[in-house]
């Protein structure tokens, strides 16, 4: 059992770090080409869709300086939280209009909150990250990523459409990554994290089945969706994660009108058996 200093993990509160990038339009067609999209899209001056950010200020550390699990060590930017599994968890972004290719931007970050739990597997830390992206002297993205760190082989929590009160779908389209779209999502995105490559350190080290699906990807794909369905840039998109999706397996990504919320779309991503892997939802 890990011995949690939550004291200690919360002096990490406030510590900042700043990156600039210019957001290729080259590395936008690059992603393009991994999801099957129409590359000639792609070009200086075009809106960058959403979430697809996540391609862009990539933190290029040298091996010395990677945990572990080839992520970046923690205690720099990031607490020490000494639990083994790290998990992309869930966020939530604002829009204020849309990034342009070919042109300059900039990224600050910002650790907001560090918070210990105990769920079913064990010891929980919750890390809180806010991002900000500016581009042409105004705050184009808001974000609020969430991390949680969990020990290894923990059980991993279940949910169903009907458990969560999902409606039928109005929208289903059916995706089968495989290692090579993993690969490619984790060199556009410069991401050493081994559950997306290594299947020995996926199955000894962390208790996966078989290589695990990005959340990061699970998250561009619905928010590609709600872009799509609506015709519209995006204002809001939130998501969480549920289940590790492995590859291999089918993901059904589906959508339909929130009923409660006017205007609101509801996004999901489920896998084999019914258990969904995502939940999100985005607004206009």
């Amino acid at each position: 059992m890990n011995d949690i200093d939550i004291d200690h993990l919360r002096q990490w509160i406030g510590k900042e770090q700043v990156a600039q990038d210019m957001l290729s339009s080259r590395h936008a067609r690059l992603m393009a080409a991994t999801l099957e999209l129409d590359q000639t899209r792609f070009t200086d001056g075009a809106p960058l869709p959403p979430l697809w950010h996540w391609l862009y200020f990539l933190e290029g550390l040298p091996p010395s300086q990677l945990g572990p699990d080839s992520h970046p060590a923690r205690g720099s930017f990031l607490p020490p939280v000494p639990l083994q599994n790290r998990m992309w968890a869930g966020g939530q972004l604002e829009f204020d209009g849309e990034l342009t290719l070919g042109l300059p931007a900039e990224k600050r970050s910002c650790v907001s909150d560090v918070v210990h739990k105990r769920g079913r597997s064990g010891n929980l830390v919750f890390v809180t990250v806010r991002h900000e992206i500016h581009q042409l002297g105004r705050c184009v993205v808001s974000e609020r990523h969430d991390i949680v760190f969990k020990e290894a082989g923990g059980p991993a929590r279940r949910q169903s459409a009907e458990a969560l009160g999902l409606p039928s779908a109005h929208y289903t389209e059916t995706i089968r990554p495989d290692a090579t779209t993993l690969f490619r999502y984790s060199a556009l995105t410069f991401n050493g994290h081994r559950i997306h490559y290594d299947q020995a350190y996926c199955r000894e080290a962390e208790g996966y089945p078989d290589l695990v699906v990005h959340g990061p990807l699970n998250a561009t794909l619905l928010a590609g969706i709600a872009r799509r369905v609506r015709g519209a840039p995006l204002r809001h998109f939130s998501y969480r994660g549920l289940s590790p999706a492995i590859v291999g397996q089918d993901i059904q990504l589906s959508a339909a009108a929130d009923a409660v919320i006017p205007g609101r779309l509801l996004l999901w991503a489920a896998l084999p058996g019914g258990d969904i892997a995502m939940h999100a939802s985005a607004e206009y």
